[in-house]
């Protein structure tokens, strides 16, 4: 049996009550029942957490999913100081050793002293932002993608803890035309088959 640690980090501030991104998790839960041969542990960083007891959620895992709004080309305030509060604490625990240097050569290797090796992670995003900002020339990002552009730091920031990525999933023009059932029924289908193709080996 697989191990997913599903980690929500909608919250309300502002204009947002985060209820978007505790529909998206509420639909990665009950995808992953459908799929079964999995146990899966929950966070939802707005209700409080103990940093301890997340990093060992983190080892614990073969699998994290985050749910994330995008606030200002950014992950939100709650989230961040999550990231920052539970990595740090996760040093020499099971999360990181160190930058993965040597002192005899210090310039190269960085990045390489992650503990979550063999793990996997994915992350949905919601956005105001239409997709078309991303994919047309001459719009806001310059055809430049989620991932490779707001999301380049947080995808290192996994890898630098040596978790491997899989396919994201982002949510566009959520505030001005959101069309939830399809959006669901997308990433519903998206999270079948991401998961399908990771257990399939381990299925019986």
């Amino acid at each position: 049996m697989k191990k997913v640690l599903i980690i929500n980090g909608g919250q309300n501030f502002g204009h947002s009550g985060g209820k978007y991104n505790d529909t998206i998790a509420e639909n990665t839960l009950e995808t992953l029942k459908k799929i079964g041969n999995i146990e899966v542990k929950t966070t939802q960083i707005s209700e409080g957490f103990d940093k301890d007891e997340e990093v060992k959620k983190f080892v614990w895992a073969d699998f994290i999913i985050y749910h994330t709004p995008i606030w200002w080309f950014q992950l939100p305030n709650g989230f961040k100081k999550y990231i920052d509060e539970v990595f740090t604490a996760g040093h020499a625990k099971g999360i990181y050793m160190s930058d993965g240097r040597k002192a005899e050569n210090p310039e190269i290797n960085y990045g390489t002293g992650g503990m979550l090796g063999g793990r996997k992670y994915m992350v949905t995003t919601s956005w105001n932002a239409p997709e078309t900002a991303f994919t047309l020339p001459g719009e806001f990002f310059n055809e430049t993608s989620v991932d490779n552009g707001p999301l380049f730091g947080f995808h290192r920031m996994n890898a630098f803890v040596s978790l491997e990525k899989m396919e994201s999933f982002h949510f566009h023009d959520v505030e001005k035309n959101a069309n939830i059932e399809r959006d669901m029924k997308l990433y519903r289908e998206h999270l079948e088959h991401v998961f399908e193709k990771e257990l399939k080996p381990h299925l019986v």
